[in-house]
């Protein structure tokens, strides 16, 4: 069968359908939560409408507690699982496309979740259709598992995995080809400032972030008592910096904020940090307790590098990179103090407990305390397994490229399968726009995706290789 040639026939059935699905602001909304959608009303609305693109094609199609949905297709005692979520990160700033507007523009289509995941998860609907019309008889169940909470803590496909039926073996177009079957541990850390704030603090509140799993690209902080050229050394320090910055004079102090770049945080590098730039600044100005101890912590721990080696939780292996840490959402209330919520991605044989525990004393030593808010293990596949072997098959003859195994940062539900691999969707050399402003899909890879896709289902939905 000529996947390619069916799939570029059905492009404008593809583009539509995507095209629908981005136009759905599906980010977790807590102010519109229910027991109808658990996390608000976008996220929930994505799930219903991916579902009836099950029910119109005829499919068995089943809803789990308003959070995860699946579309199964085929016959045969084991299941193919393709895990996909719907809901996507915050839009954050600087657009010049609108980010659910679905704006198609030389050859892209832009728009929150374009690459991350909806992009992707349309490709593998059309590659479903496509091995459904053309009647191929498969050995496996073919199951889309449809999730709406993967970018804020995997709670949908938790609890699938409670609840249903696992896939013999699957995969997750939502990271690289060719595959990746290694994906890092992801743990969820918060440092707390223990110091009580002492009257006069020059820091009275600072904030970054909207997601630990988001480089912060907007930093804001109002301090008072500093020196009578705050303005003029703060507007040198962007200048010099090269950073964009506003600073306003109020009754108390002085209101400021910094610009920086948004970024996955499984590469911190990719971005920029506003909420440590602005503490950069700051720290060469605070001189009362508190606050000079906030913006110190920020400055030694995450200003200089990503890989947390002040911090004492840096390391490398051959299977998975470097760790890499990134300060995602930062905060400091007068009379509280500070904190900062770190999403940390470690390799795959990171000593886990060993590095925490001297983390722990080290960041003591700087004023605070250290919380495991929640850890994902690590996941690895062993590169002779069914399903690598016979990915690696579809790959190379549908690209012509060896299919090399990759090893990522980020966190797919393909962790969630004991056999389970990231496939895809960006190809090699794509740059990597998922959580970045103007989030684009290149139009002739969704087609060459859902056209490689469709290869997968027969390949993996047949015991016997083809």
């Amino acid at each position: 069968m000529d996947w390619m040639k069916q799939a570029q026939q059905r492009q404008d059935e593809l583009i539509g359908n995507l095209k629908e699905l981005v136009q759905i602001n599906s980010v977790l909304d807590e102010s519109t939560a229910s027991s109808d959608a658990p996390f608000g009303e976008g996220p929930k609305k994505a799930l219903d409408w991916m579902l009836q693109q099950g029910k119109e094609q005829g499919l068995k199609t089943k809803l789990i507690d308003n959070i995860v949905g699946y579309i199964e297709m085929g016959e045969g005692e084991e299941l193919v699982g393709i895990l996909c979520h719907v809901d996507v990160v915050p839009a954050g700033s600087d657009w010049i496309h609108p980010p659910f507007g679905a704006v198609i523009e030389d050859g892209k289509l832009f728009g929150r979740g374009s690459i991350d995941d909806k992009g992707p998860t349309m490709a593998a609907w059309l590659a479903m259709k496509m091995v459904k019309d053309a009647g191929i008889k498969l050995d496996r169940r073919v199951r889309m598992i449809i999730g709406s909470d993967e970018e804020s803590g995997f709670r949908c496909v938790k609890r699938y995995v409670e609840k249903e039926e696992m896939p013999t073996l699957g995969f997750a177009p939502d990271a690289d080809f060719p595959i990746i079957n290694a994906e890092k541990g992801i743990a969820e850390l918060s440092f707390h400032q223990q110091a009580r704030s002492q009257e006069n603090e020059q820091l009275v509140s600072f904030h970054a972030g909207h997601r630990i799993n988001m480089v912060p690209d907007f930093a804001e902080a109002i301090v008072r008592h500093v020196p009578e050229e705050f303005e003029v050394t703060f507007n040198s320090y962007l200048k010099i910096s090269e950073l964009e910055g506003t600073i306003e004079k109020n009754t108390d102090g002085f209101k400021l904020s910094i610009k920086g770049r948004s970024a996955h945080a499984m590469e911190p590098n990719a971005g920029i940090n506003a909420a440590v730039k602005l503490a950069q600044y700051l720290n060469t100005v605070f001189t009362t307790p508190q606050s000079k101890e906030f913006t110190q912590f920020l400055v030694t721990g995450f200003a200089n590098e990503s890989r947390g080696y002040a911090l004492g939780l840096a390391f490398t292996d051959e299977i998975s990179g470097d760790t890499t840490l990134n300060a995602g959402v930062v905060s400091f209330e007068e009379g509280k103090g500070g904190q900062i919520d770190v999403s940390m991605r470690y390799s795959v044989s990171y000593p886990y407990e060993e590095k925490i525990t001297a983390a722990s004393t080290i960041v003591a030593k700087l004023g605070f305390a250290l919380d495991v808010v929640d850890d994902s293990k690590p996941h690895y596949v062993d590169p002779q397994e069914e399903l690598i072997q016979k990915l690696s098959k579809v790959y190379e003859r549908n690209t012509g490229e060896k299919a090399e195994l990759l090893s990522i940062g980020g966190g797919t539900y393909a962790r969630e399968l004991k056999t389970g691999v990231a496939f895809g969707m960006l190809f090699p050399g794509e740059p990597d726009l998922a959580h970045q402003a103007d989030e684009y899909v290149v139009i002739e890879n969704l087609v060459k995706g859902a056209a490689i896709y469709a290869d997968a289902i027969v390949e993996l939905g047949t015991k016997k290789s083809k």
